[in-house]
């Protein structure tokens, strides 16, 4: 048994001022861009998104724009074959999340529990 649900939106930026589109994106839906932190990624940004909603998080990419899900699991493993029986494949490996592929063609993340509730919101699968 393990546990899964939405975890957050990523706005993928192909961009040459990261820092701008951040701030583009904090104003425009009023969730300011949070600072970085001491020794994190400047390729990701959060914004401040409200509690009850999915993270809202900018990455800095080589390639074209676009907008991924990322899908929260306590067991990347068991999460990843289940949506591989759905019809998903696996992409790349990166640290300790998993790139997938829908049938549709899209991209979409499997990563560790990112927001706090997990436990409580999350979808128990057999």
């Amino acid at each position: 048994m393990h546990k899964s649900r939405l975890a957050a939106v990523v706005l993928d930026c192909q961009s040459d001022d990261f820092e701008r589109d951040a701030a583009f994106w904090g104003a425009a839906l009023g969730w300011e861009a949070a600072p970085l932190r001491e020794g994190q990624d400047p390729r990701y940004r959060d914004l401040a998104t409200p509690v009850e909603f999915p993270k809202l998080l900018l990455q800095q990419v080589d390639h074209p724009s676009r907008a991924h899900l990322d899908i929260e699991t306590d067991d990347i493993e068991a999460e990843v074959q289940r949506l591989e029986k759905l019809g998903a494949k696996r992409i790349a490996q990166v640290r300790t999340w998993w790139i997938m592929e829908a049938p549709s063609g899209h991209r979409f993340c499997v990563v560790r529990p990112q927001r706090p509730g997990f436990e409580e919101g999350a979808k128990e699968w057999p």
